[in-house]
């Protein structure tokens, strides 16, 4: 059965082809720049990958290509070919636990909660409709970011603000990355065979956030109403004491959307190092003894090292500790920094194994007298929607 997993940016647009059950994937793809300038599109399928310059006016100019090189490439002859599409919806609210096959009434109760999440959701429900119309007998699926986080309890999840804030606004913690944790968590305790362990997972990205899973299911995470919660970021604060907000705004004039931007797309990585969000770039600059960017590093580490302690008690102990997403995969002088940090509570490193595990390469990196395992595992949020889809259908 063939299942497409979509990805629906603002202004992109990722999938990936699975033939199911079997998770072959058949052909990837990203469409980037999305009803800007200088669009383009990179189609990888048979272990080559080639980048292909179009105007992309909207998504649904973007799928229309897609499924060209679809039927072009002989990935499938007819459209009915394509059993089912899931799409990474960000937000399902404290409504939507599960991922749940999609019509128009679902989608228009889904836009109901675009406020929460301004920058993502209408841009996925925007994918949605795009395949619905060119692929009308694909059954749609919705695969939500917040739904492995919603069986916080009510103790991890309440603010201590107004309880109108939440029995009226939905003032609460949603959680994010939900599927990238859930595949990592499941991933991780496939490896160890265990249907029972505690386990820490840290994703980090440009966005990052951590979460305690056990036994499957997640306790607690670091992101919250927004994903601006949390850890620092590549360019979101993370926490900060929102005091400072109303202070910024009487000091500069500036709006509440302003401050919002600037604590959004100014802040973390970027705004202590002033000179970039991505770690790669901070990589070198720290070779040059650059103070902000080694402060900025600071901050970074002592952010996840402060929540893996917390979910460390919360959770009663930890089996595994587990590293995604691109910092979290690909750096392990960063691992290093935060697992030295960790050492008084018997968690230990192993060099070599550290070093070795990147670009895709997963693995243990502790070391054998460490009292927690320590795993990189590359996560695949496109198999979970693709798992979920076929699961549906």
């Amino acid at each position: 059965m063939y299942i497409l997993s979509v990805n629906s940016g603002s202004s992109s647009l990722k999938f990936q082809m699975y033939d199911m059950p079997e998770e072959k994937v058949l052909i990837s793809g990203t469409f980037e720049r999305i009803g800007l300038e200088n669009s383009f599109y990179t189609i990888k399928l048979n272990g080559e990958k080639v980048r292909k310059e179009k105007n992309l006016e909207n998504h649904e100019v973007a799928v229309n290509i897609l499924i060209d090189e679809l039927v072009d490439n002989k990935v499938i002859n007819s459209l009915d070919e394509i059993a089912g599409v899931g799409h990474r919806i960000v937000h399902g609210g404290s409504k939507y636990s599960k991922s749940i096959v999609l019509d128009k009434n679902i989608l228009d109760d889904i836009s109901k909660l675009n406020e929460l999440a301004p920058l993502h959701n209408p841009a996925n429900i925007s994918g949605v409709y795009a395949f619905m119309k060119k692929i009308p007998n694909a059954v749609q699926v919705g695969c939500f970011d917040t739904a492995f986080h919603q069986t916080l309890q009510e103790d991890k999840f309440r603010y201590a603000v107004p309880d109108l804030w939440y029995e009226k606004y939905g003032v609460r913690k949603y959680g994010f990355h939900g599927m990238s944790h859930k595949y990592v968590s499941e991933r991780v305790m496939n490896i160890i065979n265990k249907t029972k362990a505690n386990v820490i997972v840290c994703h980090l990205g440009n966005g990052g956030s951590i979460s305690a899973v056990k036994d499957g299911k997640c306790i607690d995470t670091t992101m919250g109403f927004t994903p601006n919660a949390g850890i620092v970021m590549g360019s979101r604060s993370g926490d900060i004491d929102y005091g400072i907000i109303p202070y910024i705004m009487k000091k500069t004039g500036m709006s509440i959307t302003e401050v919002d931007n600037e604590l959004n797309k100014k802040s973390g990585l970027l705004g202590i190092s002033k000179v970039s969000s991505d770690s790669r770039d901070l990589d070198e600059k720290v070779k040059e003894n650059h103070k902000p960017s080694i402060l900025a590093y600071e901050l970074y580490v002592n952010s996840i090292v402060g929540y893996i302690a917390k979910y460390y008690v919360e959770l009663g102990g930890v089996d595994v500790l587990c590293f995604t997403a691109g910092i979290g995969e690909n750096a392990p002088n960063i691992r290093k920094l935060i697992i030295d940090k960790l050492s008084c509570l018997g968690i230990k490193i192993d060099e070599e194994k550290n070093n070795e595990c990147r670009f895709g390469k997963e693995g243990v990196i502790s070391s054998t007298d460490s009292e927690v395992l320590v795993y990189v595992i590359p996560t695949d949020e496109e198999v979970v929607i693709a798992r979920d889809t076929y699961s549906l259908i």
